[in-house]
């Protein structure tokens, strides 16, 4: 015996059901920009050879969990504390809102955490009294935010911990070169710049337009990976011709 309900659902308008939809995917996408990774991209050279002005990088956000600082969008709210917080470890590749104006997202390799001591000398890092190990190799273009470019010693650079990477240096005696001892505090990082000579980082107060010791709730995430690259220098050539500055070498590249 079937019973037949004297109640009926008005059906929903179609232009109802799209927008939310869209809504529904809008929501996703920004739930895994915020929760899980989230594209960023280069601007400076600052961070040569290891990324190029025109790398299309990947951010992780879970390994250091999360703060107002990993909102995709920039938003004013007051600086909250990081909840599934977890420390970097010496090397990785950290992007981070950058103290002086934190709408500005920067990127910098992570060399000094809490309680570490660490110095310049004579243009070699200083962690802990024990020099960090270099190692030539040879010469390397580094590119300049104009797209001209000048020859770097280019040496690799091997953290307490075993993290190998490459860095350049264009001076011998460079203005950063030599720097005071400082004591990395709790809930700070010590971060600097591979392309050394060329680099604002925590050798520079943040009044000077530095990144001073990074306050750890002021990370984003870790780059794990680069995307895509395309050499920005192809802008003043034809139009035509722009897709030929495609760095195809450089897609879907783990950073070390």
């Amino acid at each position: 015996m079937s019973v037949e309900s004297s109640s009926t659902t008005k059906p929903q308008p179609r232009w109802w059901a799209s927008l939310t939809q869209v809504a529904g995917i809008v929501l996703a996408v920004f739930v895994a920009k915020g929760a899980l990774a989230e594209p960023f991209y280069v601007p400076s050279a600052s961070m040569e050879p290891t990324l190029l002005i025109g790398d299309a990088l990947l951010a992780s956000k879970y390994p250091y969990g999360y703060s107002t600082a990993s909102l995709p969008i920039h938003i004013a709210f007051p600086q909250s504390e990081r909840i599934f917080g977890a420390l970097p470890k010496r090397g990785d590749v950290v992007v981070f809102r950058w103290p002086g104006d934190t709408s500005q997202v920067w990127v910098k390799r992570v060399v000094g955490l809490p309680g570490d001591h660490v110095q310049m000398r004579n243009g070699q890092l200083w962690i802990n009294g024990q020099p960090v190990a270099l190692k030539a190799n040879g010469l390397g273009e580094a590119e300049d935010d104009n797209g001209s470019g000048e020859l770097a010693r280019l040496y690799t650079e091997t953290l307490p911990g075993g993290v190998s990477h490459p860095i350049f240096k264009l001076r011998t005696n460079g203005r950063l070169d030599n720097t005071d001892e400082v004591t990395v505090p709790p809930h700070r990082l010590f971060v600097m710049g591979d392309n050394r000579d060329n680099s604002a980082d925590s050798r520079v107060p943040v009044g000077q337009g530095g990144v001073g010791l990074l306050p750890t709730d002021d990370l984003v995430g870790r780059v794990d990976a680069i995307v895509g690259s395309w050499d920005l220098g192809i802008r003043n050539h034809p139009v035509w011709t722009w897709l030929s500055g495609l760095r195809l070498s450089r897609f879907f590249i783990s950073v070390q």
